[in-house]
């Protein structure tokens, strides 16, 4: 009953969250994508060897696009993520500097089902909403949630959003995985103690 409750209520805010992000218009959605890499860039800490997985963006979520182009350019690794089989984790592969990519599941694109696949140390995290916790609301289908529980090791989960999807508190179910730190046009705000 409790689990009913809090769908419902996650049903009710995703609505919202689409409404305030569908606000901004295409000219600020650009404007606050360049100010979230330069955030993202000045406070996230990124180890050489570290894999970043990014995301390709869809209808009006915050273009990850130029931290992944700088980060190609700057030879480190990238991966993009694919939607394998229903109720199945992400799949990570790597995307390799020019490569094509792919219808990957959801309207989203990913490099070729034989690109090598990776366990990424940082991702990007799409997202609905946020809250001062780190509260992530998704889109329901739990592929995120699915894919950070079941991995080999823990990755730094770093929301990209704009200001306007932050809300107050949001509902956490048990299978809610945190977010470390949460990127917008006005900053960088960390939930834990990993830069």
């Amino acid at each position: 009953m409790v689990v009913e409750r809090i769908e419902d209520t996650k049903a009710a805010l995703r609505v919202t969250a689409r409404a305030r992000r569908a606000a901004l218009s295409p000219e600020e959605r650009t404007r606050a994508a360049q100010a979230v890499a330069q955030h993202f860039f000045a406070g996230v800490a990124i180890p050489d060897d570290d894999v970043v997985a990014g995301y390709w963006p869809l209808r009006e979520e915050v273009d990850c696009q130029p931290i992944m182009m700088r980060l190609l350019a700057d030879g480190r690794s990238v991966a993009l993520p694919a939607v394998v089989a229903a109720e199945a984790a992400l799949e990570w592969r790597v995307w390799e500097a020019d490569a094509p990519l792919y219808a990957a599941g959801f309207g989203t694109l990913a490099p070729a089902a034989l690109a090598p696949k990776t366990d990424p140390d940082i991702v990007l995290v799409p997202l609905l909403g946020f809250d001062r916790l780190g509260t992530r609301l998704g889109y329901g289908g739990g592929y995120y949630d699915r894919s950070f529980a079941g991995a080999t090791s823990r990755a730094r989960l770093v929301g990209l959003a704009f200001a306007a999807q932050e809300f107050d508190l949001l509902p956490r179910d048990e299978h809610d995985i945190a977010l470390d730190a949460v990127v917008t046009e006005t900053g960088l705000r960390q939930f834990g103690d990993t830069p």
